[in-house]
């Protein structure tokens, strides 16, 4: 299996054919080449404009936003171009395969978050709880030293962040990166996860229609 190393430097790869602005540096050291019989793949590349649905943007953000989802911070360990830890937050956050355990996030090319996480390879999934709409706002905010104030520790694997106070996490390695118009799709697979269940007993924090929100059961 390829390791974290070779993972990151396919991911940074990937970024490179795509003349983003948010290319990563070089990497520290020679590029890990892929094992003898990895099968080749395409690079990733931009939308093309016959690809482009005649649908107002607008439009799509507002209608999509009726969707409600839960909210994570995706978080990295820094390296030697980046020694501060990274981390943004995201909404676009799912569960995808059960055998072999794997996850996907959702991140945009132009995220200058992304190419810390692509070099080292690996992440950590923090499910943020309702009252944290705050920590999630400080996530969001790109320049700014998003980790001032907030308590956290190394994930078990990786070492990237995990944030005091979630209710949940999961610790992965960087499994593949895919294409998705102006967005990067990138698979981990889990490493180790965990639960916090006085954390957890406040409920989800949740996001709809541009707002926080928190969860209520409705009995029957």
């Amino acid at each position: 299996m390829m390791g974290h190393a070779g993972m990151a430097a396919t991911a940074v790869r990937y970024l490179r054919t795509t003349g983003t602005a948010a290319s990563p540096p070089a990497m520290h050291g020679p590029a890990t080449p892929d094992p003898p019989g990895t099968p080749s793949r395409a690079p990733l590349r931009a939308v093309r404009d016959d690809e482009r649905a005649p649908v107002d943007r607008g439009e799509f953000r507002r209608v999509l936003g009726h969707f409600a989802s839960g909210v994570t911070v995706i978080t990295a360990p820094g390296d030697a171009a980046a020694p501060a830890p990274a981390g943004f937050a995201c909404q676009s956050f799912a569960s995808l395969s059960l055998d072999p355990p794997l996850v996907a996030f959702m991140v945009a090319r132009t995220s200058t978050t992304w190419p810390v996480i692509a070099r080292a390879g690996v992440f950590c999934v923090n499910i943020l709880g309702a009252g944290q709409g705050t920590l999630c706002r400080s996530f969001a905010v790109s320049g700014a030293d998003k980790f001032a104030g907030v308590r956290h520790a190394p994930a078990p694997v990786s070492g990237s962040p995990r944030l005091a106070d979630v209710p949940a996490w999961i610790d992965c390695t960087v499994q593949a990166v895919h294409t998705g118009g102006d967005h990067l799709v990138v698979v981990g697979r889990v490493d180790a996860l965990g639960t916090d269940e006085a954390a957890a007993a406040a409920g989800p924090l949740l996001f709809h229609r541009g707002t926080f929100g928190e969860f209520r059961e409705v009995k029957s």
